[in-house]
């Protein structure tokens, strides 16, 4: 159906998509049930960068161990294309972060709080703008940073804007700036710096666990994964 410019589909082109699914399955299990070798499929996965460090690799290696034929798709991007791409069915699951306590759609994971980071290095250079290595707009962790410096009244300055977390992490390595992430998959080394140049505190934040509604049984399995090993790697004690 067209809508403006775009497409969007219908309620019976939803339904469609998720009785082809249930086909495909059922292809897949009819097969191995019979001996033959099949690829169960392509699985969709979209996770943000912190993860490729450790919750990737063990969700991807449990994975495997089930499936060990299907054919696995990772992606990482920004929170708001991720959820889009879960709502139209072109990725099956994704772990994205959202504000907390806006009711984002979804399984709530954990909250987690966002720190100032900053090299074991770094030294501030005086009374000059706050300098900021930020992702590109939008992003969760660029809103709270500049959000949190604007109600304390400290200017500010983008020393550094980039779409890649190493680049950040880069960045931060050269001494152009603090950044706000969390702690989770932190550089050794890098530090927080909460308090000690003058930041403002800063909220906590949210990751939430979106399916598709037309996710295949293994997709389902691989977002149950995804859950356990969030859970166990990712959530506070």
């Amino acid at each position: 159906m067209r809508k403006g410019r775009g497409l969007v589909r219908t309620a019976a082109g939803e339904a469609l998509i998720a009785y082809a699914r249930k086909i495909v399955d059922l292809n897949d299990e009819a097969a191995l049930a019979l001996g033959a070798a099949t690829n169960t499929g392509v699985v969709r996965l979209g996770l943000p960068q912190d993860f490729f460090e450790d919750v990737m690799p063990a969700t991807l290696t449990a994975f495997s161990s089930r499936h060990p034929t299907a054919q696995v798709d990772i992606r990482a991007g920004q929170n708001h294309k991720l959820a889009e791409e879960v709502a139209a069915g072109r990725l099956d699951g994704a772990s994205v972060y959202f504000d907390e306590g806006s009711g984002g759609e979804g399984e709530l994971l954990c909250t987690l709080p966002m720190r100032w980071l900053a090299h074991e290095s770094f030294k501030p250079a005086g009374a000059k703008p706050v300098p900021l290595v930020m992702f590109d707009h939008p992003c969760l962790f660029r809103k709270a940073a500049l959000s949190a410096l604007d109600r304390a009244r400290l200017p500010w300055r983008a020393a550094v804007t980039t779409p890649s977390l190493s680049y950040v992490w880069a960045a931060l390595r050269s001494k152009l700036g603090i950044a706000v992430r969390t702690a989770h998959g932190v550089p050794e080394d890098m530090v927080c710096v909460d308090g000690r140049f003058g930041p403002p505190d800063l909220p906590p934040i949210e990751i939430r666990l979106l399916t598709s509604q037309t996710a295949s049984s293994a997709a389902q399995d691989m977002c149950e994964i995804l859950r356990g090993e969030a859970n166990r790697l990712i959530a506070p004690a």
